[in-house]
């Protein structure tokens, strides 16, 4: 029995050297905000990701899982404007650690180092999934990803003194890659005649884009579509072109019926990098993206 507790201690040592000895332990809420918490840190931070890529941040539930790592964490790295706030309070709460808490120098929230969009919006739930602090997925906009990378580079500085030149450094070489390849993304989306998503989780990178979000599949935020609601969206659309783009945890039923009545082009998209994933995956999925909304240009 000794034996077999032992083991996968020396197991977890060697997978999370160097950075489990030398740096901190990060948690982040999403793999986006793990993508970035990688890129600043390097090999000076261990990151676990607390939200699958391949589920839907809104709606998860606290696990005992997520407890353990907030437990042991030197920073959490959230998204922010209420994303997670079906789960997280209460993930943080069976956790016990005051240093990654709300207003202390471990927690870090990347909304609230950016001007959100559609900020405002009344705090009703029958009108859906709402986020009165502004729309918080902000991670399809590169360069605001980059804004946030700067602020979480001075936030880890503050934390580890001594390396606060190389977290600087590297959020400044994730700008310079952001900027490099933002004019391509814009020529490519040019004459894109418009979107329409299946959520507001792609608007960020329209209007970065400056291509018309046409609709969405949701009639509300967080509200399955109906054949009445698809059949009324269909009716609004008649004679336009665009393309419908939806994320890989979203059904594909009511795209699909976009598809086929309306003609246009509709593909599933993941919404965030693997748990792993890193700058260059953040940009190349971003890269999927533009190609998808390019997709019905002329």
């Amino acid at each position: 029995m000794r034996t077999l507790v032992l083991v996968p201690f020396l197991v977890l040592a060697s997978a999370a050297s160097p950075a489990a000895e030398a740096g901190l332990h990060v948690v982040a809420t999403t793999s986006s905000m793990g993508m970035l918490a990688r890129t600043v840190g390097g090999d000076l931070v261990k990151v676990t990701v607390l939200a699958p890529p391949d589920r839907d941040a809104h709606f998860l539930v606290a696990k005992p899982s997520m407890m353990v790592a907030l437990r042991n964490a030197d920073l959490l790295v959230a998204v922010g404007a209420d994303l997670e706030v079906a789960w997280l309070p209460a993930a943080l709460q069976g956790a016990n650690n005051p240093k990654i808490l709300p207003g202390a120098p471990g927690y870090f929230e990347g909304a609230a180092q950016i001007e959100l969009i559609e900020k405002g919006a009344a705090a009703d739930r029958s009108k859906g999934d709402v986020h009165p602090q502004g729309n918080p997925h902000y991670y399809l906009d590169p360069p605001r990803m980059a804004a946030v990378a700067k602020a979480l580079a001075s936030r880890l500085g503050t934390l580890d003194p001594a390396h606060a030149a190389q977290f600087d450094g590297a959020a400044a070489v994730f700008g310079k890659q952001v900027e490099a390849r933002l004019p391509a993304w814009k020529q490519k989306a040019a004459g894109a005649p418009g979107i329409v998503f299946f959520h507001k989780d792609g608007n960020y990178l329209a209007n970065l884009l400056g291509v018309p979000v046409l609709g969405y599949v949701e009639p509300l935020p967080g509200i399955p579509p109906s054949a009445s609601s698809l059949k009324q969206l269909v009716s609004g659309l008649a004679g336009r072109k665009g393309v419908v783009l939806y994320t890989t945890f979203q059904a594909a039923d009511g795209p699909k019926f976009l598809q086929s009545t309306l003609g246009w082009p509709a593909q599933q998209l993941p919404l965030e990098v693997a748990l792993d994933g890193d700058a260059a995956a953040y940009l190349a999925l971003i890269d999927k993206w533009v190609a998808a909304v390019a997709s019905s240009a002329p």
